[in-house]
């Protein structure tokens, strides 16, 4: 058996990514060349290194536990070895001289005969661990990495059958997002392979097996060769005429909805992690890790302005209006910005670590942002202060939406709500006028990484690493329908009548959801 460090790398480069640190993540894969491995990513199964990590553990217990005639002593009369603990040669000679003292009481009481001591012993006979054991488990209150392993149950009545998902496969690596066309049923993907895809699957369509691979390719000896960087962000504009991505490589790409290249943006000194349309449709806003946001002129590729205030990688950004926006960024800070201006008009600060998401409510009034820090944040333009600091989250926070409800939007009657996914494997469903939570949705198992409500506002789609999507009433918090898939579920998102849900994955896959009865 032989472990090379090309191995230990991607296994910790996926686990940066699955725990959310997605720009240490970067770093590590670059200085580690990770893609120049020949490691097929989409078979390595969620949590690997945890796996991994927990079976050596075992084995080291397994190990003290056993005596060079085979032996084990009946029951686990030492506490569970940590991680640290296990590599410390002092911790495991005590929890060995520890066991071989109980043992040899356990056999004095007995009648028998002591058995010999020993540093190390045959595991040819080890005893396996009882089913459903946990080694260094939850006994803190710590969430249980490996609980994948023991899937939850899906009651019948609201699981989705499998004849009413459809499962497009292509993609050579995990699909970190996906987005439907806002007028016609064209769902775009993103990958770590490089590639977007539009899948087609309107219903008069002939080609809704096809798929259309937009190459993200950069200029190298005067062609054009594949980049080997993460597609990390795609937005359509409002008439679903074009599609734009961001990607690791540092460029934005605007392309058209036939798989066509119609320009690149070329200003960022580092990844994208985040781009967005204005609804006029007019400019593009990119967030990169150069510190810096940028709005594009959609219709010659040129930037228009760069905003440099942060002082840190700049995570998320939102349109307020078509000239005003905010940025969030690992520095904590969220800052608001107009086209023309040269200073921020105006800087939310108290959030104490990363903020990863931000988000203007329908109206334009009230900004959402979410954070390592646990908690959920509601800002003013009319005040400095937040207006709502909403603390129930036990683990980091990573992505937040608005329902598209109340003033101003298509469902004026229903009251505005906003959902939050964490990596406390629960959604959180918050009437924002009071500041309380009104559902807490906690059937998935593992970390949340996305929530989409449909376009009446009247369900929430929720995505976990557990593999699961399941969509919830908002009204009552009811669980009405629920699918496992065959990765971790990265991204979903409803198309524009609300009848289907797309979901990308770990795996490579794109999976869309019919939810017609």
């Amino acid at each position: 058996m032989s472990i090379t460090s090309d191995e230990v790398n991607f296994l910790v480069y996926r686990y940066l990514q699955e725990s959310g640190f997605s720009h240490s993540a970067f770093t590590f894969g670059i200085e580690s060349h990770i893609s120049q491995s020949n490691i097929n990513g989409t078979l390595v199964p969620p949590a690997a290194l945890i796996s991994i990590l927990q079976k050596g553990l075992q084995y080291v217990e397994a190990e003290i536990s056993i005596n060079e005639d085979g032996t084990v002593f009946d029951g686990r009369p030492i506490e569970s070895l940590s991680l640290i603990d296990a590599v410390m040669p002092d911790v495991v000679q005590t929890r060995q001289q520890a066991f071989r003292e109980k043992l040899a009481a356990q056999q004095q009481a007995s009648g028998a005969a002591p058995a010999t001591s020993s540093s190390s012993g045959s595991t040819s006979q080890q005893k396996p661990p009882e089913n459903g054991e946990v080694v260094n488990g939850d006994e803190n209150g710590t969430h249980n990495l490996n609980n994948h392993s023991e899937p939850m149950e899906i009651d019948g009545e609201v699981e989705i059958p499998a004849s009413k998902a459809t499962v497009l496969r292509g993609h050579e690596s995990e699909v970190f997002i996906c987005a439907w066309n806002p007028v016609s049923d064209l769902l775009a993907s993103g990958s770590g392979d490089s590639t977007a895809r539009i899948w087609n699957l309107n219903e008069n369509s002939n080609s809704s097996s096809t798929q259309l691979v937009l190459r993200h390719c950069i200029r190298e000896g005067g062609q054009d060769v594949p980049s080997n960087k993460d597609v990390t962000s795609l937005d359509w504009n409002s008439e679903g005429t074009l599609l734009a991505t961001g990607s690791y490589d540092g460029f934005a790409r605007i392309w058209r909805k036939d798989g066509n290249l119609a320009s690149t943006l070329g200003q960022h000194k580092g990844p994208i992690f985040a781009l967005k349309w204005n609804k006029k449709g007019n400019c593009i806003l990119s967030a990169g890790v150069d510190k810096t946001t940028i709005i594009w002129d959609a219709h010659t590729g040129e930037a228009k302005q760069q905003f440099p205030f942060h002082s840190a990688p700049a995570l998320d950004v939102d349109w307020q209006n078509n000239t005003t926006f905010a940025s969030c960024s690992t520095d904590m800070c969220i800052h608001v910005c107009r086209l023309g201006s040269d200073r921020p008009l105006k800087t939310f600060q108290g959030h104490t670590n990363e903020v990863n998401a931000i988000k203007w409510d329908p109206s334009g009034m009230l900004l959402a942002s979410c954070s390592d820090d646990m908690t959920l944040k509601i800002w003013s333009m009319k005040q400095d202060s937040c207006v709502h600091d909403l603390q129930a989250h036990s683990k980091e926070i990573y992505t937040i939406k608005w329902s598209p409800t109340g003033p101003g939007t298509n469902n004026p009657n229903s009251n505005i709500m906003l959902a939050s996914a964490s990596f406390d494997s629960t959604v959180r469903l918050w009437d924002v006028e009071r500041g309380v939570c009104i559902h807490t949705l906690t059937r998935h198992q593992e970390p949340v990484y996305s929530v989409a409500f449909s376009p009446d506002g009247k369900f929430l789609a929720s995505g976990s690493f557990d593999k699961c999507v399941h969509i919830w009433n908002t009204t009552s918090g009811a669980l009405v329908h629920s699918y496992r898939g065959t990765g971790g579920i990265f991204e979903v998102c409803w198309n524009s009548t609300g009848d289907k849900v797309g979901a990308s994955a770990s795996d490579g896959s794109v999976c869309v959801l019919d939810l017609r009865k």
